[in-house]
């Protein structure tokens, strides 16, 4: 019998218990090395450990940890003219988490409408198999039942259409209409990636009948994609845009991000947080743009994917039993299995690699952006002994 604990019982745990992490590796407490391409479900950007993350980290808790926002933060400052700089935002707000950030890019859509004369503009269009976080709110905004069941009615204002299809959202634009969310590279949705020209046709559409375009890059951002983030494969800007995850490098940091005229409604006490741009969020958040943004480091992230990507389509044409697909773009890559995820995932746990399981019978592969080519051979490998795995498996159970 499980040894009783006092914890929710909301988590599906691994029986794993890592002690410490090195780069792209996690050495449990008796010593054992595994290849994180997990990544803290792409979250370790740069890595475990990062030497100059730690240092920034480490540097600012000698000096002051929390203010709140009744004070100025003068790393808040430093942080949002980076992003400002090489995005098309001009506004800024810190949150603490993925969900956080959609909230305020929720509510900014909304009151933006409100400000502006039209209180009844406050439906926002979302795709089916997205993910955006576990609030009521977020999980309204996913629509998926999994999340949404035993929670009381779920929040009004959001209005979903199939994955992809560009007439759904057309016929869903109303006159209650503010907005339309979706993920560039729907991650929990199975990597499933929106094409660039839909992506074009919803920046269209929005310009067309007054909208604001709101993207949720928490998973997709922050270089994942080997971009900076993925919309700018499309050519297209948002108006607003959720960031979290990958721009705390393993510490709780969000962003939602703004422009001018999207944050128009955003006045002294229409939102807050207590902790959202703690100093040392900022400093972890700095630290790890530092990195991301050095010359190379974005070269780099596509060279590895590449090399990644091209290995996991020889994968599946040798295992076509085992890998039915290959989805993603950059260091955000999927296994759709012919077996069951979970089986796939175990025998890549039993070769000591980590991935994430996703919907649509896929596993994800979020190795930290740091991860070289050398250590993407070395987790194909891998996933090919795990793949014989299962075949034998299926082998003796056929001979049964």
């Amino acid at each position: 019998m499980a040894e009783a604990t006092p914890l929710y019982q909301t988590y599906n745990r691994a029986p794993l218990r890592f002690e410490r992490g090195e780069g792209v590796w996690l050495v449990t407490e008796s010593g054992e090395r595994y290849l994180d391409f997990a990544a803290g479900v792409a979250v370790t950007s740069v890595g475990h450990g990062h030497p100059h993350v730690v240092g920034a980290l480490k540097d600012q808790a000698d000096k002051v940890w929390h203010l709140s926002n009744l004070y100025e933060v003068p790393g808040q400052e430093v942080l949002a003219k980076r992003l400002t700089d090489v995005t098309f935002a001009d506004r800024v707000f810190f949150t603490n988490s993925g969900a956080e950030a959609l909230e305020c890019a929720i509510k900014t859509a909304r009151r933006y409408h409100f400000a502006k004369g039209n209180p009844e503009k406050f439906h926002i269009i979302t795709m089916e198999g997205a993910f955006h976080g576990r609030t009521i709110a977020t999980i309204a905004a996913g629509g998926q039942e999994k999340y949404l069941e035993g929670f009381g009615p779920k929040a009004p204002g959001f209005d979903q259409v199939p994955f992809g299809d560009l007439d759904a959202v057309k016929a869903a634009i109303t006159e209650a209409t503010a907005g339309i969310l979706v993920e560039p590279v729907q991650g929990e949705g199975g990597i499933r990636p929106i094409p660039v020209e839909m992506l074009r046709a919803l920046r269209e559409l929005c310009d067309e009948h007054g909208l604001l375009l709101i993207l949720d890059e928490v998973q997709c951002g922050v270089g994942r994609t080997g971009k900076l983030f993925a919309h700018e494969w499309a050519g297209i800007t948002p108006d607003l845009m959720a960031v979290a995850k990958g721009i705390g490098g393993g510490f709780p940091l969000g962003a939602c991000l703004a422009t001018e005229e999207a944050a128009y409604g955003m006045k002294p006490g229409t939102h807050g947080s207590t902790y959202g741009g703690n100093p040392l969020g900022m400093a972890v958040g700095n630290a790890v743009l530092d990195v991301v943004l050095a010359d190379g480091f974005l070269d780099n992230v596509r060279d590895t994917a590449l090399v990644f990507r091209q290995g996991l389509a020889s994968l599946k044409d040798r295992y076509p039993d085992v890998i039915e697909e290959v989805r993603g773009e950059g260091l955000m890559l999927g296994i759709k299995a012919k077996v069951p995820n979970t089986d796939l995932l175990m025998a890549m746990r039993d070769e000591h690699l980590l991935g994430v399981p996703a919907g649509d019978n896929v596993i994800r592969l979020l190795p930290p952006l740091t991860v070289t080519a050398e250590e993407a051979r070395d987790g194909l490998a891998r996933i090919e002994h795990a793949a014989e795995r299962i075949r034998a498996k299926a082998a003796i159970a056929a001979s049964a």
